[in-house]
């Protein structure tokens, strides 16, 4: 009596079904394929028809990796479409949880003139573009309207700490409030850290409010970059970054940096500022098109094709990094890479699909006005309200989560069903971003094939599977960024 069953009992001698996936040419030799939870395999392009067709042997080599990442299965099995749904489940999870991240605007004021601002920043002195007490009032109703267990309230601007008595107030309220809510919550500023006080030190520090700053690079570069009173922005960020962590502690304050003309030829000593001052990885920033961005020009000096070249080489510098033993991360590569990698969503706005305007961040204006994102309120400022939402003074919390302003963006920007998106082989790995394809072509869906967005992102998932294919060890250091390692 034999020991074990036949092939067939398996399933093996019947012709195999093809599970839903996409493909698309990877190169000369080889086709991408992508299903629903995002798993991704690279086939030789002579193997696609026999797939197809249902011809392909059990005994091929591409066979098995086809089966056990979802893209077939025989008739009778069904822990192929168990575990599919499941993934698919996972990586849709945190929709029920809806809005997470509540931005409070709580001024315009700003003692800096970055000409690439995307905000309409004013002079220190206005106060009339302060956030008052009824306002955070009406907008805290609505933060602790959300069902979502972990609620991360920002404080933005302009500088908010030109109005921190107005951080303080909501910091206070929101904890007030929480005693019985019993939400996990947290506070972030963001800051350039040049107006820093020991009292402010202090609150931040009782309070475990984190700080989230800008460095654009080595001090000619960021001062270049982000101009203010006395030339000396850079000088100021290093001497608040220093009193920051010796208060609060060293992981408690994060630096963001965005790309210029002048940020071009110099990626490399941008890395090497970040690591001269002790940050463990960099955010490599285009420039969005919204605010003095536009008004300056300075989003036209360069185009998506340079932006590549220069994230291409700063993400080569980085892995030559971490293979000689420095641990660095580009954030926003590892933020893809969790896509590609796992079933998990990052959570990361630009990168969600439903568009996470409104459903993952909201923003609550100086003067009351919601808008679905930050883009949303900088759009806003440009004088086009597509994306205001309502105003906390006159509407309801319902009426602002059902608005037709949310709800029509959300629908007619789903990748699942948008043209170019729904049969792209990398919209597992993409996202809908409403807000930027409006500003350029006054569009929530947007010509595809004439996007920086697609042809950004879709460089990026081609350029990171290329260099895991290409080589092991970078594959592991990849693992490493997306499981957080």
């Amino acid at each position: 009596m034999s020991k074990f069953q036949s092939l067939e009992a398996f399933g093996q001698g019947e012709e195999y079904e093809l599970l839903p996936f996409k493909f698309d040419r990877f190169d000369d030799n080889q086709y991408i394929l992508t299903n629903m939870a995002g798993e991704y395999l690279l086939i030789d392009s002579n193997v696609i028809p026999a797939l197809i067709k249902r011809e392909l042997s059990p005994e091929h080599p591409s066979f098995s990796s086809l089966r056990s990442r979802h893209f077939l299965r025989y008739p009778q099995e069904k822990a192929p479409l168990e575990l599919l749904a499941l993934k698919v489940r996972t990586k849709y999870s945190r929709l029920p949880s809806f809005t997470n991240l509540h931005i409070f605007v709580v001024t315009l004021r700003c003692d800096h003139s970055c000409p690439y601002c995307q905000v309409s920043r004013q002079m220190e002195g206005a106060g009339s573009f302060d956030m008052t007490r009824e306002m955070a009032d009406k907008s805290l109703d609505f933060v602790f309207r959300s069902p979502n267990p972990a609620i991360k309230i920002e404080f933005q601007g302009g500088e908010p700490l030109l109005n921190f008595e107005m951080v303080k107030y909501v910091v206070l309220e929101a904890k007030k409030r929480n005693e019985t809510q019993k939400r996990d919550l947290q506070f972030v500023i963001a800051t350039t850290l040049s107006l820093l006080t020991d009292e402010i030190l202090a609150f931040c520090k009782e309070h475990s409010i984190l700080l989230s700053s800008s460095l654009d690079g080595p001090r000619e570069l960021h001062n270049a970059n982000r101009p203010r009173k006395g030339r000396d922005s850079h000088e100021r960020f290093e001497s608040g970054l220093n009193r920051a962590r010796e208060t609060l502690g060293y992981d408690q304050v994060s630096a963001l940096m965005t790309t210029t003309d002048k940020s071009l030829p110099n990626v490399k000593a941008i890395i090497d500022e970040y690591l001269r001052l002790g940050f463990t990885g960099i955010f490599l920033r285009s420039l969005s098109p919204y605010g003095f961005a536009i008004k300056t020009n300075k989003f036209h000096r360069y185009d998506t094709e340079r932006w590549l070249d220069f994230y291409r080489e700063g993400l080569q510098y980085i892995l030559e990094l971490n293979k000689s033993g420095v641990r660095f991360v580009e954030h926003y590569s590892a933020t893809v890479l969790k896509k590609i990698l796992t079933c998990e969503d990052p959570g990361y706005v630009d990168l969600m699909n439903p568009a996470g305007a409104g459903i993952a961040a909201i923003v609550f204006n100086y003067d009351g006005a919601v808008y679905a994102s930050d883009e949303s309120r900088m759009l806003a400022e440009m004088g086009d309200e597509t994306f205001k939402l309502g105003n906390v003074l006159t509407n309801s919390y319902e009426e602002v989560m059902l608005s037709d302003q949310l709800l029509d963006a959300l629908e007619g920007s789903f990748t699942l069903s948008a043209p170019m998106c729904s049969e792209c082989a990398y919209e597992p790995f993409c996202g809908a971003d409403p807000v930027f394809h409006h500003a350029m072509s006054k569009d929530v869906l947007g010509r595809k094939s004439e996007s920086s967005f697609c042809k950004r992102n879709m460089s990026i998932f081609k350029h990171l599977i290329e260099l895991m294919r290409a080589d092991k060890q970078t594959k592991n250091i990849f693992l490493g960024w997306a499981n957080g390692c």
